[in-house]
């Protein structure tokens, strides 16, 4: 299984629009994040966790050519807006892409999305997509999936265990029932925002400590703000424990059924 880490920024993406602080005026590539996403791959399947809004530019920086499943992680915009894009891996002729969300992510997906999912909306250029409601762990494309209930604030969110790998983005809280189900991880993707306090996401100082607890042998922190200067901050974290970066890249062996794939990855 072959990871990518898409994009590792918050919300507003690094540089901010409009802010001329050290870090968006950086010329360490480190510190150039777009909007967190991440991309899973195995025996030529392709599955991608949000529809980030900058879905286009990292799917052309990584020369993403299909797409075959999507995971949500929750409805917020920076999570979700890129799904438009998806058009262009809609294959001719070619069944719709599945996405899979919790049920409150699915209705935000309905109602913004209307010109995609209502069917009395007039014909047009759209993506071709499919919703599907998470239901506990799921073979996709010979790979299980877990998924893990975390809490964004008052919302719920959803990270994914998948192998040795797990990705907690959007979180300030994981409940222990989710806890048990991170154990023996290889490498762990970790929301931590900001040194600050904040009140839907972990800092730094936090996820530090959550990541401890796991005991993944490699924890990396992501949903970076313009707050953390990647050098800087990155080379105070405790050992095992980094800060990511767009277009980071992991393999792992992992236990799948091989299914044929549907392009080329």
């Amino acid at each position: 299984m072959n990871i990518v880490l898409l994009g590792t920024g918050t919300s507003t993406g690094i540089p901010v629009v409009g802010c001329r602080c050290r870090v968006c005026c950086s010329a360490d590539p480190h510190n150039q994040r777009t909007r967190c996403s991440a991309l899973l791959s195995c025996g030529g399947h392709n599955l991608l966790i949000d529809t980030a809004t900058d879905l286009r530019q990292q799917a052309l920086r990584e020369d993403i050519q299909h797409i075959d499943a999507v995971l949500y992680t929750h409805c917020h915009a920076d999570h979700v807006h890129g799904i438009d894009d998806l058009r262009g891996f809609n294959v001719p002729g070619g069944n719709p892409i599945p996405l899979y969300a919790d049920p409150q992510t699915l209705i935000s997906l309905r109602r913004n999305f209307k010109y995609i999912f209502d069917p009395c909306q007039p014909p047009g250029y759209v993506p071709k997509l499919t919703l599907h409601p998470l239901a506990g762990p799921m073979d996709l494309f010979g790979l299980e999936i877990i998924p893990i209930p975390l809490r964004h604030g008052a919302q719920p969110a959803t990270g994914y265990r998948c192998g040795p790998f797990a990705y907690l983005t959007d979180c300030n809280r994981i409940p222990d029932s989710s806890l048990a189900l991170l154990k023996g991880l290889e490498l762990l993707v970790l929301d931590g925002l900001r040194f600050k306090p904040h009140p839907t996401h972990f800092n730094i100082p936090a996820a530090v400590a959550i990541a401890q607890s796991i005991g993944a042998k490699q924890t990396l922190l992501t949903h970076l703000s313009h707050d953390v200067d990647h050098a800087g901050v990155d080379a105070d974290l405790p050992d095992g424990i980094n800060l990511a970066y767009d277009g980071q890249r992991f393999s792992f062996d992992v236990p799948y059924h091989f299914l044929p794939a549907t392009g080329d990855p």
